[in-house]
Parts: structure tokens; C-alpha cells; sequence
């Protein structure tokens, strides 16, 4: 989760939404990223979806069975979907999110039934740390904005 950490520092001084990823192989291999949507100008860029997407072109193989999915923001219903369809058992997020979250804050997609993958999910890892670096870009991001409308 720290280097989840590190990438979500990364977001942040690139003006991104500070979400940070880590996919890690059984091996001790492991792909990271943070959110790249403002970058490419793509929704799909979520640090989740892009650690999913880097280590299933690196195996040849879409399944991602015996990994671990580290997030510090509890996945949307987008990133949470790719990680069941690849079928990652373990997914470990840090803060939960009130907005988006897929894994019991706003919607819970392991309730669906008929599934035919359910893996663990641990929520609340470095909760602290990854909700206090988000209210901070989000603060800031109020602030820019107030700054804009005051100078119209």
C-alpha cells in the first residue's frame, strides 16, 4: 500500500484525482500507476484500471488469478468490475468513496448474485492517509475555483 501511496502522491502534483494502484503477483512482482484521466483525456485512466490492464498484456493472460489489487480509493463500479472479471482474489483499498465506491459505500457488487468469482475485499488500509491527501486536492480544487469567479 505505501507505493499505492507514492503513486497517489504522484496524481496529486499532476493535478489528478490522487488515487494510486498496485497489482501484485504472487511472485513479488507487481505493476503500478495513478490516476492518468486528465492526462489522456480517457475516463478508463483510473490507477486501478491501468495496473489490471499493464499486468494482463505483461502475463498474456487476462485472468490475474494469485494477485492482489492495492488501492488507496475504494474502486468504482468500472474498476471493480474489471477486477472481478479478471479474477484478482484479494483487493485491499485504503479510504472508502462516498461518491463511487463498489465495494459496500455506495453500491456493494458482491451482492450480486450469480457471479461466478467473489473475491476478498479489505477496505480501510492507510484510510487516513488516503482520505486526507483527497480532501486536500479537493480543497485546493475549491479554492482555485472560488479564485476564478471572484476575478470575473
Amino acid at each position: 500500500m505505501r507505493v499505492a501511496l507514492e503513486k497517489a502522491e504522484e496524481a496529486f502534483g499532476a493535478g489528478e484525482v490522487p488515487v494510486g494502484a498496485v497489482l501484485v503477483e504472487s511472485s513479488g512482482r507487481y505493476f503500478a500507476d495513478r490516476n492518468r484521466t486528465a492526462e489522456t483525456g480517457l475516463q478508463t485512466s483510473h490507477a486501478e484500471h491501468l495496473v489490471i490492464t499493464a499486468a494482463a498484456k505483461s502475463r498474456g493472460d487476462w485472468r490475474l488469478e494469485g494477485c492482489t489489487l492495492y488501492s488507496t480509493l475504494e474502486p468504482c463500479v468500472m474498476c471493480a468490475g474489471l477486477a472481478l472479471l479478471s479474477r484478482i482474489p484479494r483487493i485491499v483499498y485504503g479510504a472508502p468513496d462516498n461518491r463511487f465506491g463498489a465495494f459496500g459505500s455506495v453500491t456493494d457488487i458482491l451482492k450480486m448474485s450469480g457471479l461466478n468469482h467473489y473475491p476478498e475485499v479489505l477496505g480501510g488500509c492507510h484510510k487516513e492517509e488516503s482520505a486526507k491527501l483527497l480532501k486536500k486536492f479537493f480543497r485546493l480544487g475549491r479554492k482555485r475555483k472560488q479564485k476564478k469567479e471572484e476575478k470575473r
